[in-house]
């Protein structure tokens, strides 16, 4: 028995993240993004949480577009610094941000912290929404260390600062078929996949 691929538009126009969220939910959705909506405009992260931000961008793409809609929010949460960068991971560093300078800002702020005191976890919010309503969020984290140095060429953010529990490489050493496996996003990506609500 053949099943339809579902098309799932994703909230954003990180090319990382799109290539990342396709990987994860394979064939069994088409995987679109904003670049099939060109005149839609950024969405301003006003909200206080994950949760919030990833249902202001689902939201606000689902306004635009006929079907399934996804918005991620995510962000490296490390304890020595009271949960920052957290929901400003994106622009830790200041409104031009990039993810070299968020990197080097986090170490920075860590040059004192020593060993288990580096803990930290990255965290994603998945919310899913159709038309006006924001039906459903899935949440995943994976916990891990702040290492003294950046290692590793893959991945993207702070993949290369952030080594999961259980390697001894950082996310940027272990390439996309490990991350792919354990990491917040995936996670997060596994329960939506195994939303009920699907068949409405």
């Amino acid at each position: 028995m053949t099943h339809s691929i579902r098309p799932l538009l994703v909230s954003t126009r990180n090319v990382h993240k799109i290539v990342e969220i396709r990987q994860i939910l394979g064939s069994d959705f088409h995987v679109g993004d904003l670049s099939d909506i060109p005149a839609f405009g950024e969405v301003e992260e006003t909200g206080a949480t994950f949760e919030e931000n990833a249902a202001l961008k689902a939201l606000a793409a689902a306004a635009h577009f006929n079907g399934w809609v996804i918005a991620d929010d995510s962000g490296l949460e490390v304890d020595a610094l009271d949960g920052a960068p957290g929901v400003r991971s994106a622009r830790f560093s200041g409104e031009s941000a990039t993810d070299a300078s968020n990197r080097a800002l986090v170490l920075e702020k860590l040059s004192g912290v020593r060993g288990k005191n580096r803990s930290a976890r990255f965290r994603c919010v998945m919310a899913l929404a159709r038309g006006a309503d924001c039906l459903a969020t899935f949440s995943g984290s994976v916990e891990g260390i702040i290492i003294n140095a950046e290692k590793g060429e893959g991945g993207f953010g702070y993949d290369s600062l952030f080594v999961p529990e259980g390697y001894c490489e950082t996310f940027a050493e272990l390439g996309a078929e490990v991350k792919n496996t354990l990491s917040h996003r995936a996670k997060a990506l596994a329960l939506l996949k195994g939303w009920r609500g699907w068949g409405e």
